[in-house]
């Protein structure tokens, strides 16, 4: 039987205001004050957390069931972690996850470091992998509408490439071209140059596509996760938010993001469009 670690990582930045969801603000074209946009990042990051605890706690009791009924199948373990960056943040958002009270999974905070999102990216994987992880799966903390099938699908996908004898990786587009959830085993050989920091205008899911075909690894492909940067995907995350709800009714396996729903109900926001008066070319085969 083996150990066999797993990671599981969010990058996340303070929730200080004037420094997350900036896009969300009065003074960039968005209706909340920055104290709010930071309060609103906070739950979203609780929420897609909690979810992902779950998933992960789901996994390893598959893992110890497995090993119960075969002692000789290796054991996995799941780990869940949190960088942020610069260093001197890094009790403020351990306070910040303090404020929930005790987590159903223990939190191991990092640091990432570099000159461009790429150059962090890849140090987090790095002291990840250094201290002795198999795989390592990363989302946003912006996703709050996030399934928790992605997260057990990415590692289901990652160990089945493994038992083919190749290294893989996986990945959910964001609603604009770029990612909100990747990961690769430590021997996948790739890492994160280009993707983001790109001068070239390739976006970062076609960055990696590229990075993935030239070295040939095998990839697994999940359905787009949206992420919320300014109000149009703060409108589409709220119809989504409250469909999810009302599903959870009847799917009891969903998790619905109720810190980041409560959140906008006490703020009041509420989604509307402009009526639909567009003639509907139908009419006239209908007549």
């Amino acid at each position: 039987m083996a150990e066999v670690k797993q990671a599981f990582l969010i990058f996340s930045k303070p929730p200080i205001p004037g420094m997350v969801k900036t896009r969300l603000t009065e003074k960039h074209g968005g209706f909340l004050t920055d104290e709010q946009a930071a309060s609103f990042f906070k739950m979203c990051l609780f929420d897609v957390c909690e979810a992902s605890m779950m998933a992960l706690l789901e996994l390893q009791a598959l893992s110890d069931q497995k090993v119960k009924e075969d002692p000789e199948a290796d054991h996995v373990t799941y780990d869940f972690f949190v960088s942020t960056t610069p260093a001197n943040n890094l009790d403020f958002i351990k306070e910040t996850f303090e404020e929930v009270g005790p987590w159903p999974m223990e939190i191991h905070f990092l640091t990432d470091s570099g000159a461009t999102f790429d150059d962090h990216f890849d140090d987090a994987f790095k002291q990840i992998f250094d201290l002795g992880y198999d795989a390592i799966v990363s989302v946003g903390g912006d996703i709050p509408t996030m399934p928790k099938s992605h997260v057990t699908q990415a590692y289901q996908w990652l160990d089945y490439f493994k038992s083919l004898g190749t290294p893989g990786f996986v990945c959910a587009p964001c609603q604009e071209c770029g990612t909100s959830l990747v990961g690769m085993s430590k021997d996948t050989p790739m890492n994160h140059q280009g993707v983001y920091y790109n001068m070239d205008g390739v976006p970062a899911l076609d960055a990696y596509m590229n990075k993935v075909r030239e070295s040939n690894v095998p990839v697994a492909y999940f359905s787009p996760l949206a992420d919320i940067d300014d109000k149009t995907d703060l409108a589409h995350a709220i119809s989504c938010m409250q469909a999810i709800e009302q599903a959870g009714k009847y799917q009891p396996d969903i998790f619905i993001p109720m810190r980041t729903i409560r959140w906008c109900r006490l703020m009041g926001i509420k989604v509307s469009t402009p009526p639909n008066d567009e003639h509907d070319p139908r009419q006239y085969i209908d007549e």
